[in-house]
């Protein structure tokens, strides 16, 4: 029996290794290719995801550094106003004070003027009432005295 055991063991293998083990050995190779197939994809998907983050990455970057670029051309843009405004006041400021002063000058030459003709007409006046009629020392201070308080 043993002797027939060990020819059918050997009867056995033969037709598998003819027949079930080729099927067998290309149904494995063919999972084999699968799952390497499958592996290649997952390396490039992956890749292609790297590949991707890198570049959001850098346009992110990109966008940030032109968002601080334009905030920053915004101040100075601010401040320029800011310093046209600030001279523009400034200058009007100086002209009106200019010509305040220039109208306190005239004004003032004016009064100088107009109280010097005043002045003027009341010595007249005094000295006219001194030589129309001779006056004492005292009439004559008396005078003097009326004209610098009509002055006044």
């Amino acid at each position: 029996m043993l002797f027939w055991s060990a020819v059918s063991f050997a009867i056995l293998l033969f037709l598998l290794k003819r027949f079930a083990f080729p099927a067998i050995t290309e149904m494995l190779d063919a999972r084999e290719r699968t799952i390497a197939q499958n592996l290649a994809k997952a390396e490039q998907a992956r890749k292609d995801a790297e590949q991707l983050l890198a570049e959001y990455k850098a346009k992110l970057k990109a966008a940030q550094q032109e968002a601080t670029a334009m905030l920053d051309q915004a101040r100075k843009q601010g401040q320029q106003l800011a310093d046209e405004t600030q001279r523009r006041v400034k200058e009007e400021t100086d002209r009106a004070l200019a010509a305040s002063r220039d109208e306190m000058a005239r004004e003032r030459l004016r009064l100088s003027k107009e109280l010097r003709e005043q002045a003027v007409d009341l010595v007249l006046a005094a000295t006219e009432r001194l030589i129309s009629r001779n006056l004492t020392d005292a009439d004559s201070k008396r005078l003097v005295k009326e004209a610098i308080e009509q002055l006044n």
